[in-house]
């Protein structure tokens, strides 16, 4: 099916090819991440859990021709098969995004595969996470057109990627911005940057359900406003959706919604910024039956910090689309340099909190359950938080620079984390955690550096306590080695070493890594969308290439 429709942006490019390609530029990358996967008695790792192949692979190769006016591409898949963590449903090759498109007398056309995103994303938003193994782009047609400075209008139509396939639903969505200062020249020179937009969304798929009748059409529209007032930054997007019952929701008939809002303020040294959100029901999928996020069309963010420190990432939040409150607050400031504290370079605080709650939910009436599918579902307090803490997070992170060789980051975590609301954990409840990270980059020579990390998770519930080190030897730009081990000592039950050693080799945009070492099983989240990584035992090879 794929194969059939990149053939017109082939023939396209053919065609520029034959006319000469002095106007033109073709670019794109190819990656390859490999794995032979082991037996392992320590983690529990049998014949049973490997694959019959025991080398998979995950590959894939962009390629794209630009042009004053024109470009198209294609982005052909190999995973034979896919690695541990991935949904088998990926297993194949094939050419699974292709476009063609046209920007002309200010007339932005695309046809075929596309991503988007309206406003912050909460109404709608399709982009891709290799590292998720998640993909929802649009196949279709999508319009972008400004008929006046500082007016922004973009419509699309079209299904969503399911793997090497297409939901069921179509997907319709409008989108319009305007800059008031831009529009209005009395405002052009004034401060304040003012700008307001909105979004109309809508999804269509055939009721084939024998209990319920279902909403052919379902529609979600949302209205932001974005002001930029010299040092402050002050925005909110509002979304209302219309009853979806879906598999993820219980097919309730209840509408959505979802309140997002920011302000944040900065200045030299300083910084200050306070986000806060509501989601009542917002799973918004183009396939009412597949539940989580396989086919979302809408991206609900978590206002968490993403965190890079390995022992900081054990306990991820995904966000709870069904319903949850929380917020970020975040103080990043400079000491100066030649005060006591900061030194000869300064030092460098961030603090950040967060939090997620459930929402207020009250039953109908006394005959009808909470959430009971074929109903309303709940009626809920728009401003009343709820009885249950999901999430809770403080972390602050002091970074100074001895002198011109070494520069010191030490970090502090402590996470409150509803392991079975969050990840399934029945028997574990709210996990408590405290980590301390203390980082050392060193530059030993020219081109030559060392990164070292010490890392300490304890925490009573679970798994336990958990200790990390890590070494990381730099020659710049070819070479790195590292070293590292995990160790779970605080395991009641088995206390397991988690050793990876890996080196590369970059030159030019090529870049080979190699490495071994062992997996711990967990849950692996980004910006709020989350997949279960299994453990493992084995070799791994990536290679990279950009052009």
């Amino acid at each position: 099916m794929y194969e059939k429709l990149l053939c017109a942006p082939l023939f396209c490019i053919g065609s520029l090819f034959a006319q000469g390609t002095e106007s033109g530029k073709i670019s794109g990358n190819f990656q390859s991440n490999a794995q032979i996967y082991y037996e392992d008695s320590n983690l529990g790792i049998g014949p049973e859990n490997l694959p019959e192949e025991k080398f998979l692979s995950n590959s894939f190769v962009n390629l794209q021709y630009t042009s004053n006016i024109f470009s198209a591409g294609m982005r052909y898949e190999a995973n034979q098969n896919s690695l541990l963590g991935y949904d088998k449903r990926y297993n194949g090759e094939g050419i699974a995004y292709r476009f063609v498109r046209i920007n002309r007398n200010g007339l932005d056309i695309t046809a075929g595969n596309f991503y988007e995103q309206f406003g912050s994303g909460i109404i709608l938003r399709a982009y891709e996470e290799r590292n998720l193994g998640y993909d929802n782009a649009f196949d279709g047609i999508r319009l972008k057109y400004s008929p006046i400075e500082g007016v922004y209008l973009k419509s699309l139509v079209g299904k969503q990627r399911w793997y090497f396939d297409k939901s069921e639903g179509i997907v319709r969505g409008f989108d319009g911005e305007i800059s008031l200062n831009e529009i209005f020249k009395a405002l052009r020179d004034v401060r304040s940057q003012i700008s307001i937009g909105g979004s109309l969304v809508s999804k269509f798929q055939q009721d084939l359900d024998p209990i319920y009748i279902l909403p052919k059409n379902v529609v979600s529209w949302a209205s932001r406003f974005n002001v930029h007032h010299g040092k402050w930054i002050l925005g909110a997007e509002y979304v209302y959706k219309y009853n979806d019952p879906s598999a993820t929701n219980n097919f309730i008939y209840k509408e959505g919604q979802a309140l997002l809002a920011n302000i944040s303020y900065s200045q030299k040294r300083f910084g200050i910024s306070f986000s806060g959100k509501r989601v009542d029901n917002m799973s918004f999928n183009s396939d009412r039956n597949l539940k989580g996020q396989e086919v979302s069309i809408n991206y609900l963010p978590a206002f968490t910090k993403q965190h890079t420190y390995t022992l900081a990432t054990i306990y991820p939040y995904g966000t709870i689309a069904n319903g949850e409150m929380g917020l970020q607050a975040e103080l990043s400031y400079l000491i100066k340099k030649g005060s006591r504290i900061g030194g000869g370079f300064g030092m460098g605080v961030l603090i950040n909190f967060s939090n997620a709650y459930s929402i207020h939910q009250a039953q109908i009436d006394e005959k009808t359950s909470l959430g009971k599918s074929g109903t309303l579902g709940y009626t809920s307090d728009f401003f009343k938080m709820g009885d249950e803490k999901y999430f809770q997070e403080f972390n602050i992170e002091l970074s100074r620079k001895i002198n011109r060789k070494l520069k010191l980051i030490g970090t502090y975590v402590n996470t409150h984390y509803n392991s079975k609301v969050i990840a399934g954990y029945d028997y574990f409840g709210m996990i408590k955690a405290n980590i301390l990270v203390l980082e050392t980059q060193y530059k030993l020579k020219a081109r030559q550096a060392l990164r070292t990390e010490i890392q300490h998770l304890s925490t009573k519930q679970h798994d336990g306590n958990w200790a990390m080190a890590l070494v990381e030897y730099t020659v710049s730009p070819h070479y790195f080695f590292a070293i590292q081990n995990l160790y779970n000592y605080g395991n009641k039950s088995k206390k397991n070493h988690y050793p990876n050693l890996s080196a590369g080799y970059g030159k030019g945009t090529n870049r080979f890594t190699l490495g071994y070492g062992k997996q711990k099983q967990g849950i692996f989240c980004v910006g709020g969308v989350c997949r279960e990584v299994p453990k493992s035992n084995g070799i791994s090879l990536s290679i990279t290439s950009s052009f």
